[in-house]
């Protein structure tokens, strides 16, 4: 498996307008560093419900998937649609998993292993 020659380390955001716009540098093969912005549309974010803390995340996903070698980005709507698929998915398959007891916890009439003696 290839390793990714360059990392790209979140720089900080800004506002600007109804976008978040998040900064990144780019560290490539000989220690260079390049500028990149990827802007995440706030209305859109809101539309899907996604959490404002997944952003950075899925513009570095954008960066490191872009073949592209400009430097300014927008997050596709598609992707965000993704994420919160994903997300809803996850959500309902949690509610479906049925309740399971921790190991080591006693139910009301069960007997302790150890002692005997019931609760």
């Amino acid at each position: 498996m290839e390793r990714n020659k360059s990392t790209f380390v979140l720089t900080g955001f800004r506002q600007d307008l109804g976008f978040r716009v998040f900064e990144f540098d780019r560290e490539g093969k000989a220690r260079t560093r390049t500028h990149h912005a990827v802007r995440a549309d706030l209305t859109l974010v809101r539309k899907y419900g996604l959490h404002i803390q997944e952003l950075p995340l899925l513009c570095r996903r954008l960066l490191e998937a872009s073949e592209a070698p400009g430097t300014s980005l927008t997050l596709p709507e598609a992707d965000m649609i993704a994420c919160a698929e994903k997300e809803t998915s996850r959500v309902q398959a949690k509610a479906r998993r049925p309740w399971q007891r921790q190991s080591g916890e006693r139910g009301v009439g069960e007997s302790d292993p150890n002692t005997g003696k019931t609760r």
